[in-house]
């Protein structure tokens, strides 16, 4: 990668994944766009457009006039909100994605979208969920997924059109607040921990789902990216995780932190339902050995690093 585009840049995953390309890549070489503006640091340090990335014409014109080799899309509507607004969920995913393939074929750039753990479904194995297994999800944002996979394969064999991508588990970070994922509970608890030192779950107690600390997500991102396209079977659905929890053992794990911290339950039958729609736990053997995929944080280092960030061990001096 020498030239990047990238779209939702100022949601979860892009505000910190621009920060790490400038890094690596140099500020200049990261062109980061949005569809609102904000004072945000990535705003800047490095190239930064407002774009709508349902208007295909502006995407291609930004695209080739800093004249990007590659393409990392992340401008989505997250499972929750999705679920409340399919239509737009349906316009702006499959939509945006779609424009974002053919500005990638027409400027023969490299292309990289995430998919979810909710491209799979109830029918899906729960536990130690194959790479290649069936999927119907019943909720809009897994139907996108899952028609997104598709149709990014669908580029690459049609297209040669260099495509790649990973199934990622909820994912957990210090700096962008929640934006309306079904596993936003996994962020929420650790700033209530700091904030109030207790936490009400909208997931049931015993509810597993897989997830990932950002750092090992943001590596992940850029490990594919940069592997030999020879070795690559899959492309497009890596699973990757780092860890399978429910509630209670986040807690577990705060509580090592913060003894006081508790937890307690007002479960939300919507997000409830999605999460019992997903895998339990899910093998990322595909992507270890393609590819090299590897975790640096498990759930203690996580908790650790992630309460240290946010004051927690302030307040446990204080306490």
């Amino acid at each position: 990668m020498k030239r990047i585009l990238v779209t939702g840049a100022l949601g979860q995953i892009g505000s910190e994944l621009v920060a790490k390309l400038r890094e690596i890549y140099g500020n200049d070489a990261v062109v980061a766009t949005d569809l609102r503006s904000s004072a945000h640091e990535i705003t800047r340090t490095g190239p930064f457009e407002l774009l709508d990335v349902t208007n295909d014409k502006a995407m291609h014109e930004i695209a080739k006039r800093y004249q990007v080799d590659t393409i990392i899309h992340l401008a989505a509507l997250l499972s929750a909100t999705a679920e409340e607004k399919p239509l737009l969920a349906w316009n702006l995913n499959m939509g945006g994605l779609m424009n974002a393939l053919e500005v990638a074929r027409e400027l023969k750039c490299q292309f990289f979208t995430p998919s979810s753990i909710g491209a799979f479904g109830p029918s899906t194995p729960k536990d130690n969920t194959p790479q290649d297994t069936i999927q119907r999800p019943n909720t809009m944002y897994g139907v996108n997924k899952v028609s997104g996979e598709l149709l990014c394969d669908y580029y690459f064999h049609k297209y040669g059109l260099d495509t790649r991508g990973l199934r990622f588990p909820g994912l957990i970070s210090y700096v962008t607040p929640p934006g309306g994922g079904t596993t936003d509970y996994a962020v929420e608890i650790y700033y209530a921990a700091v904030t109030q030192g207790k936490y009400t779950s909208y997931i049931a107690k015993g509810t597993n789902m897989d997830m990932m600390y950002m750092p090992d997500a943001l590596t992940a991102i850029i490990d594919l990216m940069e592997a030999d396209s020879s070795r690559l079977t899959h492309r497009n659905s890596f699973n990757v995780t780092a860890m399978s929890v429910d509630p209670e053992a986040i807690a577990a794990a705060i509580r090592k932190e913060i003894p006081g911290f508790t937890l307690d339950y007002n479960v939300d039958p919507k997000r409830q339902a999605i999460a019992d729609s997903w895998p339990h736990s899910i093998d990322a053997s595909a992507a270890k050995a393609e590819w090299g995929f590897r975790v640096r944080y498990d759930l203690d280092a996580m908790t650790k690093d992630m309460l240290g960030h946010l004051g927690g061990r302030q307040l446990l001096r204080k306490a």
